[in-house]
């Protein structure tokens, strides 16, 4: 698909995406449309043979994986769990598993073993990263400070967060967003919201309905949208394309474009040229309503 709002935003390189627990089995990622359509490149990493094989079978020229398992740079057990996706270097806590419906059994360590971390700063050929996607089962806040210097050229953030504890020790949402804000970006979105059913309570014998407590959610950081002027040209067009392509937050992705062109960054049509992709009319609020 053509869209000429890229075109005139002419970056000189493609999105740069790196996935931290790229497992295929988690569904289909939130930059899976960028990269359908050619905008982005993808650097993954996958510790789990048969996840990184999967990965490796199906990937495109746009597409690289790898099999470090990033952390502390230290050395750590992992929990192989019966469900597959609480897999993790936490150790599964039974007595809070036990408050939610089949968590017990899906927590389940089935085998543990040995596993050497790489630290993200010390990955030498990690390359641009302007988007960090990241689903580490609890590690994530471990990750982001051993992490500091590859995230200070991302733009934006995507995080599984935990409001209930699943793993022994495990950081909450609380701990985790006090560390990005620390590095410089604020939340933008919850992109999924995941309930669960509290033990023992089954009504009408559907055991996954009639629930409210939230276990977990994806969340968006973004670098503050408020503080452009302190972004390279790039960082500023890229927040642009992930906005767009990954949230579909077209107000984030206009106040980038309009910042672009004010400054003389990116061609003065642009914004006029987003607004007609999306078939709308963009008007700028305050005293650039006119334009």
């Amino acid at each position: 698909m053509s869209h000429r709002w890229v075109e005139l935003l002419d970056a000189e390189r493609l999105t740069a995406v790196v996935d931290i627990g790229a497992n295929p089995i988690d569904g289909d990622p939130p930059y899976l449309p960028m990269l359908r359509e050619g905008l982005c490149t993808v650097t993954g990493f996958e510790p789990q043979p048969e996840a990184l094989q999967l990965l490796l079978d199906a990937a495109g020229p746009n597409e690289r994986y790898l099999p470090h398992a990033v952390g502390d740079g230290g050395e750590h057990e992992l929990k192989v769990t019966w469900m597959n996706g609480m897999t993790s270097l936490f150790e599964p806590d039974v007595a809070r598993l036990s408050l939610l419906n089949e968590f017990a059994r899906y927590g389940e360590v089935l085998s543990r073993h040995a596993m050497a971390t790489t630290r993200l700063d010390d990955v030498t050929d990690l390359g641009p990263m302007d988007l960090l996607k990241i689903d580490v089962q609890g590690s994530e806040l471990t990750i982001f400070q051993n992490g500091t210097d590859a995230l200070a050229g991302a733009v934006a953030v995507h995080t599984e967060m935990s409001f209930a504890p699943l793993y022994e020790g495990q950081p909450l949402f609380g701990e985790v967003d006090a560390e990005l804000r620390a590095q410089g970006f604020v939340l933008h979105t919850f992109a999924t919201l995941k309930k669960w059913p509290i033990a023992p309570a089954v009504l009408d014998g559907k055991i996954f309905e009639n629930h409210q407590q939230v276990i977990e959610a994806d969340v968006a950081y973004v670098k503050d949208f408020g503080r452009l002027e302190e972004l390279t040209t790039a960082q500023v067009q890229h927040l642009a394309l992930l906005a767009h392509f990954v949230y579909g937050s077209t107000d984030l992705a206009v106040r980038c474009l309009d910042h672009l062109a004010r400054t003389g960054a990116a061609d003065e049509r642009v914004l006029p040229a987003y607004a007609e992709s999306l078939g709308r009319s963009v008007a700028l609020d305050g005293v650039r309503s006119d334009r």
